[in-house]
């Protein structure tokens, strides 16, 4: 019910003198927590009630009506949008709006599997890989949506769900819980694209997060025993650990000669005199030789670090934790050019200091 937002708004964010503060305040937390992000429902278009847009649409404005400011903290208030490229739910909930608009607006895409995620065939994780192009047309479609509309621009488009989702075993789910899945260097490549897609379109993406961390789907963590005495890094964690270095600085344009589905994945940022760019081979049968140019810049000195096994189907275990790990790649910076090979089913990445 619309009160129960309202009310845990006021618990969460409140700092003192109401009912809901004063329970807050008595289950060990005096200071407000704060909390800013507020999801209006979840997948409505699905497992979230299985909606039509425009029902969804007035669900919302009655809900977001009753939202208030505590203690400072003003709610961003993020509505459900599309599962993968549906144009139509978007153009639903924004036609029935009319006012009230909401901050964000979030969007799910996964990159679903035909087979175990360690059992998978050339030809699958193929397909798999590819649909990352379709994530990359989809958000710039639902920005172009959202833009055509006259409170749109204001509106932050986020994807908040995104990743490989493989076939799992019922034998699996009985063991580790439901939704557990291993992550394999497949699964560090399928980050490594995503990861590169929010960086090129970092003007038209508010915010991405992870939602799954440990155990489900494609997690950067997957744990075993009581209250998970053991853990294990995933190939994935350390995809993420490669794009660390983009934090704080400003996205970079890139050109590629080569614009197919499966063709290098490249991303730059930059801040001050560093500069950081991230490559992805998502191909099982192709090593390559980059030979990038700097335009306007004088390069230094760089140094790399690659995620790499030839075997897509390799992954961390509780067994054999370190399978699969960082560690340093050799490359070449002269004048305005950075020259460096790049395995076949990889994800590096550089770090440069500009003259």
């Amino acid at each position: 019910m619309p009160h129960e937002l309202r009310d845990w708004i006021e618990y969460c964010n409140m700092p003192s003198s109401s009912t809901l503060a004063e329970e807050r305040a008595r289950n060990g937390s005096p200071e407000p927590f704060r909390v800013r992000y507020w999801g209006v429902g979840n997948e409505n278009w699905g497992c979230g009630g299985w909606l039509r847009p425009e029902i969804y649409a007035n669900l919302y404005r009655q809900y977001s009506v009753y939202i208030r400011e505590y203690g400072g903290t003003r709610p961003f208030l993020v509505a459900c949008g599309p599962g993968g490229p549906d144009r139509r739910w978007t153009r639903g909930f924004m036609d029935t709006l009319d006012g009230g608009s909401p901050d964000g607006l979030s969007m799910h895409y996964y990159e679903g599997g035909a087979d175990q995620p360690t059992d998978f065939t050339a030809e699958h994780m193929k397909e798999q890989l590819s649909k990352f192009a379709k994530v990359e047309e989809a958000i710039a479609e639902q920005r172009a949506l959202l833009d055509g509309y006259r409170e749109g621009r204001k509106i932050g488009l986020i994807l908040d769900e995104w990743g490989a989702w493989d076939k799992i075993t019922e034998e699996t789910e009985k063991r580790y819980g439901k939704l557990w899945q291993q992550s394999t260097m497949r699964s560090g490549v399928a980050a490594g694209l995503g990861l590169n897609i929010f960086n090129r379109l970092a003007d038209k993406l508010h915010m991405c997060n992870v939602a799954q961390i440990v155990n489900v789907l494609q997690s950067l963590l997957l744990t075993e025993g009581p209250e998970g005495k053991a853990c294990i890094r995933t190939t994935t964690y350390y995809a993420f650990a490669l794009f660390k270095p983009h934090r704080s600085k400003t996205a970079v344009r890139v050109e590629t000669q080569d614009t197919s589905p499966l063709a290098v994945s490249v991303s730059a940022s930059r801040r001050e005199k560093e500069l950081v760019i991230s490559f992805v081979n998502a191909r099982h049968d192709a090593d390559f030789e980059i030979d990038c140019t700097i335009a306007g810049r004088n390069l230094r000195e760089g140094k790399a670090e690659i995620l790499h096994d030839a075997d897509w189907n390799v992954c961390n275990t509780f067994d054999n934790p370190n399978r699969v790990a960082l560690r340093t790649h050799p490359v070449v910076v002269e004048g305005s050019k950075l020259r460096m090979d790049l395995p076949r089913l990889s994800v590096a990445t550089v770090t440069v200091q500009t003259a």
